[in-house]
């Protein structure tokens, strides 16, 4: 794989921006396709059903365009309901996205942990499985947050976001039981992390934040193994299915996370 190496990194807007810049910075020498569904954002307000009858046969039109080596879903939502239809269907290796509920546990030390999701996220049996296997004996707080992925997104995009919204998202995640309070919170949205600088500083106590962004790299990397020694440095671009150009903000955005053309196509 490491010849020419493409990684298509996907997701339902603009949160796996995250993932992307995490794996880019382990292999700078792939060419990336960013692709943003924007066309069916949210992905958390769709049911499995839809889901499913949109990402795959989409997902079957970029590995034909684009012929990536690996694709990365670097989203929760269709990483829980679509990646195993995915895979089933197509032999390009995929890596998911799932929260990160085992590292936040082992590393909690008052033994409160929340899991700050997408409310479709927390909602479905598959992260209460995660809880259940993964949680070390933590007390585990599941948050659905309503609009915090809408509020990341219009952030990236230059809009004017207001601290007060954010920290009502934010504020179930923090809880005190027996003089103890919590210390770790899983984001569970690859959107989350784009306003991490926010978050922490609406926090009413410090928290570690966990981000899966670095343990997805560090999958692809198992995979796609490292870069040559004499690599060049790849290229990157984006894609987005509403057939809209990005404002001049987002451009600039994309930009700053390495990625210095995007392209559209109504889908």
């Amino acid at each position: 794989m490491n010849q020419g190496l493409t990684i298509l990194v996907f997701d339902s807007g603009l949160g796996g921006l995250t993932v992307f810049r995490e794996i880019a910075q382990a292999r700078p020498d792939a060419a990336y396709v960013y692709v943003a569904d924007d066309a069916f954002f949210p992905y958390a307000r769709r049911s499995e059903e839809q889901l499913v009858g949109r990402v795959v046969p989409l997902m079957q039109e970029l590995i034909a365009t684009h012929a990536p080596d690996l694709v990365v879903i670097a989203c929760n939502t269709a990483s829980t309901l679509v990646l195993p239809h995915l895979r089933a269907r197509l032999a390009v290796p995929f890596v998911g996205t799932v929260p990160a509920v085992k590292p936040a546990c082992v590393a909690s030390r008052s033994r409160l942990v929340s899991v700050l999701g997408t409310e479709a996220t927390v909602q479905r049996e598959y992260t209460r499985a995660l809880i259940r296997d993964f949680g070390q004996g933590c007390d585990v707080t599941l948050v659905g947050a309503a609009h915090l992925a809408g509020l990341a997104e219009a952030a990236l995009r230059g809009d004017a976001v207001d601290d007060d919204a954010i920290a009502r998202e934010i504020a179930p995640c923090f809880v005190t039981s027996n003089g103890r309070r919590t210390d770790t919170i899983v984001l569970a949205c690859t959107h989350y992390p784009l306003l991490l600088d926010r978050l922490v500083l609406l926090a009413p106590w410090p928290v570690d934040w966990v981000d899966p962004a670095p343990a997805i790299a560090r999958r692809v990397m198992d995979l796609v193994g490292p870069a040559a020694a004499n690599a060049v440095s790849g290229t990157a671009r984006a894609v987005f299915t509403s057939g809209l150009e990005p404002p001049p903000a987002l451009a600039a955005a994309l930009v700053r996370f390495g990625i210095g053309r995007a392209a559209v196509f109504a889908r």
